[in-house]
């Protein structure tokens, strides 16, 4: 009979190629979620949900993203930002800031919720990842720490903040969701000097982006 800590690892790897399966390629997005425990982000209480391939509440009105979503949104980065500095928007979690971790990079992320903020700080801490986690509005980005190679924003916004555009690095390029409250289309914005660059991709469903350049509580 298998110890949990050995179901767990199957199922991470059944969770990985399920990945596979679903087209993820990238070799080193691959390794990440297969270094990366995904249980680790849930409650003891939420164990049986850590590896199932689908969106899972935090609390706050948040959740911990589809495995394959995180996966698509990482790859898009990866495939045109390979290192450097990265700004993540919206902690949850910390599961993705902890996988961008592992595949090297120098990992920002800010957090609005405060109890979010704490739990991930310490969970960061307890895990050794070298993150630097900042609670406040995500939607400005994080002006002490820019210019950012790149930027992933894990919360669907209406239109690009303008604050995370003239933050990306002259070469730089962001992953983010943007729509409505119901749907967004996955979209990665690449900077040149001053142009911008948009590709559009496949829809999905995240919580909002809520903040100043994002939407507004009342919305919702």
């Amino acid at each position: 009979m298998k110890k949990p800590e050995q179901l767990l690892e199957l199922r991470r790897r059944e969770m990985v190629a399920k990945l596979k399966r679903y087209g993820i390629a990238n070799r080193l997005v691959l390794d990440a979620f297969l270094e990366v425990p995904r249980h680790l982000f849930f409650d003891a209480a939420a164990l049986e949900f850590a590896y199932k391939d689908a969106a899972y509440p935090i609390g706050w009105g948040q959740t911990i993203s589809q495995p394959y979503t995180a996966a698509f949104m990482t790859t898009l980065l990866v495939e045109r930002c390979s290192s450097g500095k990265v700004l993540e928007i919206g902690t949850g979690s910390g599961y993705q800031a902890a996988i961008l971790d592992v595949l090297g990079y120098s990992v920002f992320t800010v957090e609005r919720v405060v109890e979010l903020y704490e739990r991930a700080g310490a969970l960061f801490s307890t895990l050794g990842r070298h993150i630097d986690c900042r609670f406040g509005d995500g939607s400005l980005g994080w002006i002490d720490e820019a210019p950012f190679d790149g930027m992933m924003i894990t919360a669907g916004a209406p239109k690009e903040p303008e604050s995370l555009m003239n933050q990306l690095a002259s070469d730089g390029c962001m992953v983010l969701p943007i729509g409505d409250s119901s749907s967004q289309h996955m979209t990665v914005i690449s900077r040149s000097g001053k142009d911008f660059r948009k590709e559009v991709f496949q829809q999905f469903s995240f919580v909002p982006l809520v903040g100043k350049e994002g939407w507004h509580d009342t919305v919702f």
